[in-house]
């Protein structure tokens, strides 16, 4: 999968851009806050994901308009596909592909998947189990229609499910009980294939990511995977009964999917709290790098790789053992200065200034 040019209207400062990209690799240069993550945020959104900043809608579109239009042509083994979007602050946002209207975002990614590296990685090791839970699911999403299908469908019964705790203002009642075993039970259903998945994705990656890690960080020390998912153990059903008492108390879903988390271990010890802050980086740059090695396995194609600044993080020896590490995709990647290290060879190089693209 190529992309092969990008239109950018009216999207953050970007009031129109029109670009073509390298097969291979292109490189986006220019001073901070000209422009250059928003194009990496333009690129990222195509695959249907949200915005890796954590934007809203409204944060995307450019000051004083009402819409932001983002479009691209992708090339899929020489089948050409025009992917676009709408994003709306004042209603519902859209997609399509071919002039075909997509009915959820993230079918997008049957179109364009992508992975992107940012600085702001090292949240995948220090944030919360949300970002690591996230990770998960977005690189389950963009493969898999049915995971898509049951997360969407987990959603809406969790938010239903507490609106009900919610209501009973902390009272059981037999009203209660009789929709609680109703929701209990589709729950269930849910979150045992979510587990499931979510379970084989981390163990299929294990292995990858500790092999990234060994060579991005230049050491051989052990790295293990864990999902943490108590839930699992006795199963959804009797967590729920075991926990329902607190949950009519609190009004709220204590546990199941939502509660997960990804452990990470250096050493046999907790990354998150005991790693220094360059082998979390490493560790970070080794999930990204393991997650593009699965989609690429299951998919057949290289997702495009987003690299966002992410060299003037490193120290020059991890950066020069993270060039060596990256994929034969097609790779685009901004800089401040304008250097990259050495074995980055840019098809194409890009100046941004104050929102607009000239090429070099």
């Amino acid at each position: 999968m190529i992309v092969k040019r990008l239109w950018l209207t009216d999207f953050r400062n970007h009031a129109t851009t029109e670009i073509g990209l390298d097969r291979k690799v292109t490189l986006v240069i220019g001073l901070n806050g000209h422009g250059k993550t928003n194009l990496i945020e333009g690129l990222s959104l195509l695959s249907g994901a949200r915005s890796f900043r954590g934007a809203k809608v409204d944060a995307l579109v450019a000051s004083g308009k009402s819409s932001a239009y983002i479009r691209a042509e992708v090339d899929e083994d020489g089948r050409l596909s025009l992917v676009e979007l709408e994003l709306t602050t004042g209603g519902r946002s859209r997609a399509q592909v071919n002039k075909q209207r997509v009915k959820k975002f993230r079918d997008l990614s049957d179109t364009v998947r992508v992975v992107v590296f940012s600085p702001d990685d090292l949240e995948l090791i220090k944030g919360p189990p949300s970002v690591r839970r996230s990770l998960l699911d977005d690189a389950l999403a963009s493969i898999n229609i049915q995971f898509r299908a049951t997360r969407t469908d987990f959603d809406r019964i969790l938010r239903q499910r507490n609106n009900l705790l919610k209501q009973a203002r902390g009272r059981m009642t037999t009203e209660l009980e009789t929709s609680l075993v109703i929701w209990n039970q589709q729950l269930v259903d849910a979150a045992d294939q979510i587990g499931d998945d979510r379970s084989n994705f981390v163990q299929n990656i294990e292995p990858v990511v500790a092999d990234f890690y060994e060579r991005v960080a230049g050491t051989d020390e052990q790295v293990s995977l864990k999902l943490d998912a108590d839930w699992r153990e006795e199963g959804l059903a009797e967590s729920l009964l075991r926990s329902q008492d607190e949950e009519v108390r609190r009004g709220v879903t204590l546990v199941g999917p939502h509660r997960d988390d990804l452990v990470i271990l250096l050493s046999q010890l907790h990354s998150r709290t005991h790693a220094s802050q360059g082998e979390q980086r490493s560790l970070a740059l080794a999930l990204r790098l393991a997650t593009h090695a699965y989609l690429s396995r299951m998919c057949g194609d290289d997702p495009l790789v987003l690299l966002d600044d992410v060299f003037s993080e490193l120290d020059e020896g991890r950066a020069r053992r993270l060039v060596e590490c990256l994929p034969d995709a097609q790779i685009v990647l901004t800089s401040a200065t304008g250097t990259v290290p050495d074995g980055v060879k840019p098809g194409l190089t890009l100046e941004i200034i104050e929102g607009k693209v000239d090429g070099i």
